[in-house]
């Protein structure tokens, strides 16, 4: 390797780090940047005039931190928000999302479509996906900016490469090949994610003293879904975006599940379950395809009202999450779980039970340790996921090797 390859390969690494470091902090300073990175008050001064100059960081007006020692102010440094754009999309079941991001993260413009995602055809659902991005590449709102990365996040599981849609409950269809389907179509990069892993991205960024190195997010909802961080990593299978929590089995031979199989742990404490156990009673019954929210926080009502049949779906419920986490806790030891989405409004019917599960596993032997969140609502948290999933892929790939052609992209007329 030549000396300046190696050269081009560190000051590519270098950069990266300062970009990080800002993204990190919001606004630090460039002694704050050296006590992060390590890197001398020489090198950063440099990249970061750099950087400046590249449009892909700026000086903030009145953004001057206070000395730690005498001499002036240190100037504060953060993301220049028109050096880029993102595009993130949502699927979820009768809704489709997408929202225009800039480089700072903040949103500029969204649109939201509700969809037959159960009906539709392939072909349809493709288009109507394709639509909504073009559409907020279209925006007029704000000129320059270039559309650099697109991520979507999808109910279901995904491969682990992020190109393709393998099966989902939200469609009939399976193994739609989402992101080469939008590359082709629109000329951007783009990935598919697994919701709940971007659910997991996102709360690692919101609370990095909470959510470090390892933690669990279970989105409790008209389905049940996982996105699970290990040493600070998100964990996805050889083949597969991984983390099927909820159709792991919890009774063998039991209720019917949205997938086909049977007992399922979704199969006990999906909203659809929930619906059904207190409404019918029979595990044959095909699940309901879509229950409201309202209608589910009737239920929970009636369960803190009194023991009946509302109080032991949620009882059954917290079993079968409890087991399962149990299970997962026996591989990895317990750590900090949230509970994400409109099912946590119910948390405090499940917990007991869930806890009491826990228990009884080989994992639960530090149940008392096992620490809960609540984040009710599941959507910002798939965006920002993605918009994060999306924002440091630029910062890496993109910016940090070093100035792009102002053709690279599409252009938000």
């Amino acid at each position: 390797m030549s000396a300046a390859i190696r050269h081009d390969n560190l000051r590519g690494r270098n950069r990266a780090l300062v970009i990080a470091a800002v993204r990190r902090a919001g606004q630090p300073s460039r002694t704050e940047i050296a006590g992060t990175t390590g890197l001398s008050h020489s090198t950063i001064s440099a990249i970061s005039s750099d950087l400046i100059a590249e449009g892909v960081l700026a000086e903030i007006k009145g953004g001057e931190t206070p000395a730690m020692k005498r001499g002036r102010p240190q100037v504060a440094i953060g993301l220049d928000a028109r050096a880029a754009t993102v595009v993130t999309v949502v699927l979820s079941l009768n809704s489709l999302t997408a929202a225009l991001i800039d480089y700072a993260g903040t949103v500029i413009a969204e649109d939201h479509r509700r969809l037959p995602t159960l009906t539709m055809s392939r072909e349809a659902l493709l288009a109507e996906t394709v639509a909504i991005v073009r559409r907020l590449i279209a925006h007029r709102g704000r000129a320059g900016r270039r559309v650099l990365r697109i991520v979507m996040a999808v109910q279901g599981t995904t491969d682990a490469a992020a190109r393709e849609m393998l099966w989902s409950p939200i469609t009939i269809h399976s193994d739609i090949p989402f992101a080469d389907l939008i590359e082709n179509a629109i000329g951007i990069p783009a990935t598919i994610e697994n919701d709940c892993s971007m659910i997991a991205v996102a709360l690692r960024w919101r609370d990095p003293e909470r959510y470090r190195d390892d933690f669990i997010a279970i989105l409790l909802s008209h389905g049940i879904g996982m996105g699970l961080m290990l040493k600070g990593e998100l964990f996805t299978g050889t083949h597969s975006s991984g983390a099927e929590f909820g159709h792991m089995v919890h009774q063998p031979d039991g209720a019917l599940c949205r997938c086909g199989r049977r007992g399922c742990v979704e199969a006990y404490a999906g909203s659809y379950a929930i619906w059904r156990n207190v409404h019918q009673g029979d595990e044959n019954a095909a699940p309901a395809a879509d229950i409201g929210e309202a209608e589910m926080a009737a239920l929970a009502e009636a369960a803190r009202a009194g023991d009946g049949p509302e109080r032991d779906a949620f009882r059954k419920a917290g079993r079968a999450i409890g087991y399962g986490l149990g299970s997962l806790f026996a591989l990895i030891d317990p750590a900090p779980v949230a509970i994400v989405g409109h099912g946590a409004l119910a948390f405090d019917l499940v917990e007991p039970p869930l806890r009491e599960a826990i228990a009884q596993t080989a994992g639960g032997q530090h149940s008392r340790s096992i620490s809960f969140a609540v984040e009710p609502n599941e959507m910002p948290l798939i965006r920002e996921g993605c918009a994060m999933r999306a924002l440091t892929f630029v910062d890496r790939e993109v910016f940090a090797p070093g100035p792009v052609p102002q053709t690279a992209g599409k252009d938000v007329a």
